[in-house]
């Protein structure tokens, strides 16, 4: 996969504090930034499928059977 460019226009504090937290992990700006993109749409993407298992088998996990008949 190829990679595209996009810039961003950034308050300078919100700039500084994203240096801090990826000077933590010993990481660039940039690959920080990417991360926590990543991890949220990985967050975003979990629960669209929780939400989707859900419906499908209905808020107690399994279909047609009471949480407490599970043992």
């Amino acid at each position: 996969m190829g990679s595209i460019v996009l810039s961003l226009r950034i308050d300078g504090e919100l700039l500084d504090r994203l240096r801090q937290h990826a000077a933590k992990r010993g990481m660039s700006v940039q690959d920080y930034v990417v991360r926590t993109l990543i991890r949220d749409d990985f967050d975003e993407r979990f629960k669209a499928a929780v939400d989707e298992t859900e419906k499908f088998y209905g808020p107690e996990g399994t279909a047609g059977i009471r949480a407490e008949e599970v043992t």
